[in-house]
């Protein structure tokens, strides 16, 4: 796998590689304020008390293995604070985390959270679509799984691409229920004896959306519980850098396989729907500036009211002017007016709106 750095002005980061070794020692080892976003998986804690059987006989492949044993709550707290406090060090000032988790941990989780500082932003229900029955028939069928979004700190200017979302969504606003399908078939990985790889591999469905929604291309993403990789697989697929951390040889294996075969997305592909308020303001006498509309030009109302450019860039009808925007609302009577959207322009005999030129000004600053 190619291993790329990152100067950081203290060392260099390890960029798309996974680290070996306790999750704690790993990042702290790490360059402060080198991280985006952080994704953690972390165990749950989940307190097994003997085997689980379906009503067939056959034994549940439950989450019993060794890095899920806890003594006791102190001492899954104390783990809990100590990983946290790790985080937070690697987190950027406008960085943010994810943690999912289960009723066993998620609510000891957010609350040291809060503790150590952290603002949390959203808590988001995965709702899978084919969730395990519960066997025994003594509880609710256990059908998601919590996620915490928060800040490093309060007031932190995080990331969230909201317009990407909500086009993810069919152009509806993005709740914070998520339905989605765990991890099976295909993309259930497999070790060598056709058993599944990991117990609590995550679906790719699921890192696909929080990536897009909280990070951009080149951002940094740290998973301190990698597992068999599924956020450093999305993440060199989406164009971001990944970092993961795990301590068991035989995941590790997995995961670097499972890279080493994912392709990143072409560069134009990973473009996503902004904001309009992240887009650079463009005043309208920038265009009369840069000579793409002249003083004396004629501007077209929707109900065929014409406008003069001045130099200043204001407008003049009659007795009315000002910005494209009061004209616009004088015209109509209206306390406001879009005048971007409002206003248009002739050109081969055709009526264009005043926006296809910022769009254009916005382009050239972007490219």
């Amino acid at each position: 796998m190619t291993k790329k750095t990152q100067d950081t002005g203290a060392s260099a980061l390890p960029l798309n590689t996974i680290l070996s070794g306790d999750c704690i020692d790993v990042m702290n080892s790490l360059p402060e304020a080198s991280v985006d976003l952080i994704f953690a998986d972390p165990p749950y804690n989940l307190q097994l008390k003997g085997n689980l059987h379906r009503p067939d006989n056959s034994m549940v492949d439950a989450v019993d293995d060794h890095w899920d044993q806890f003594d006791s709550f102190a001492v899954y707290d104390r783990f809990t604070r100590e990983w946290l406090k790790a985080a937070q060090r690697l987190l950027k000032p406008n960085g943010a985390i994810w943690v999912i988790g289960s009723y066993h941990n998620i609510f000891r989780v957010g609350a040291e959270l809060q503790n150590q500082g952290y603002w949390i932003l959203n808590d988001v229900v995965w709702r899978k679509s084919n969730p395990m029955p519960n066997f025994r028939g003594k509880r609710l069928t256990n059908a998601h799984e919590t996620m915490i979004w928060a800040s490093k700190s309060e007031g932190a200017k995080y990331t969230f691409n909201y317009e990407a979302l909500k086009s993810l969504n069919e152009g509806v606003q993005m709740r914070s229920d998520w339905v989605l399908p765990i991890c099976n078939g295909h993309e259930r990985l497999k070790d060598e004896k056709g058993d599944k790889a990991h117990p609590t591999q995550k679906p790719e469905s699921l890192l696909h959306r929080i990536l897009v929604a909280t990070t951009n291309p080149g951002d940094v993403v740290l998973d301190p519980f990698f597992g068999t990789g599924t956020t450093g697989a999305v993440a060199k697929k989406l164009g971001r850098d990944y970092i993961g951390i795990e301590r068991e040889a035989a995941y590790r294996d997995v995961a670097e396989k499972r890279l080493k075969s994912i392709r990143r997305f072409d560069r134009s592909s990973l473009e996503v729907t902004t904001s309009k308020r992240a887009e650079p303001r463009i005043p309208f006498g920038q265009l009369v500036e840069r000579g793409l509309l002249n003083p004396g030009e004629e501007l077209v109302s929707p109900r065929g009211k014409v406008a003069k450019i001045r130099a200043d860039g204001t407008l003049v009808v009659s007795n009315t002017k000002g910005s494209i925007h009061q004209v616009g609302a004088k015209l109509e009577g209206a306390p406001s007016c879009n005048g971007w959207t409002y206003w248009h322009f002739r050109r081969e005999g055709k009526t264009v709106p005043i926006d296809i030129l910022r769009q254009q000004v916005r382009s050239e600053l972007s490219g």
